[in-house]
């Protein structure tokens, strides 16, 4: 069930946080200010970024971590659940990890966000998203790489990396814009609501690695 971040005023950092993901997801981390964060938060302290964060920039790296974290976490989570059943035994379940974690299990009650954002932050400042992540938070993409190349090693090492670097590009377009999508509560989105629609989503990245 989904949260909602708006009963949460007793834990402002997070709330701050949630309400501040929505906000760069929707339109970019600079064209957003810090008052327009705590207004939307409910803060009347306009200051109140300054005080739990110390800064925008400060708090922006907080979110790319912490989303970073959780697939991380999750991601690795899948991989061995996959390892003890014996595989991955195909580059196809290998995708639906890679899915499937990227996707917040437990979304605020306006839906996902953090695609969307690291995707237009790594557009606009992709060397403030690589420094806050400081090479970590990425162990389960990197084995699950390594999965695809364990089942692909019949394919040139050279030719797969590059098939690989056409896949990460597109899982997360493809997410983001899931996201976008949802995010539109005018109208029903049947396509991307669809259960079906994320194993979809990895047979297709599949598809870019098995060609």
């Amino acid at each position: 069930m989904a949260r909602d971040p708006s009963t949460a005023h007793s834990e402002a950092p997070q709330h701050l946080k949630a309400v501040a993901l929505k906000l760069f997801a929707e339109r970019g981390i600079d064209g957003v200010t810090v008052r327009q964060i705590a207004e939307a938060a409910g803060q009347k302290n306009h200051a109140a970024i300054t005080y739990h964060f110390g800064s925008k920039e400060a708090l922006i790296r907080a979110l790319v971590v912490e989303g970073a974290q959780s697939i991380d976490a999750r991601r690795n989570a899948a991989l061995d659940r996959a390892r003890a059943a014996g595989g991955p035994h195909s580059v196809v379940e290998v995708m639906e990890i890679l899915v499937d974690t990227s996707v917040d299990p437990d979304p605020p009650a306006w839906g996902e966000c953090y695609n969307r954002f690291v995707v237009g932050l790594q557009l606009s400042n992709r060397a403030l998203f690589m420094d806050a992540l400081e090479g970590r938070w990425n162990s389960g993409y990197q084995r699950c790489l390594d999965e695809v190349r364990r089942l692909m090693a019949h394919v040139p090492a050279d030719l797969l990396n590059q098939r690989l670097v056409f896949m990460g590009g597109a899982i997360g377009g493809i997410l983001a814009g899931r996201e976008t999508e949802l995010s539109d509560r005018s109208r029903e989105h049947p396509m991307w609501s669809h259960p079906d629609t994320l194993g979809r989503v990895a047979h297709a990245l599949a598809s870019i690695i098995e060609d």
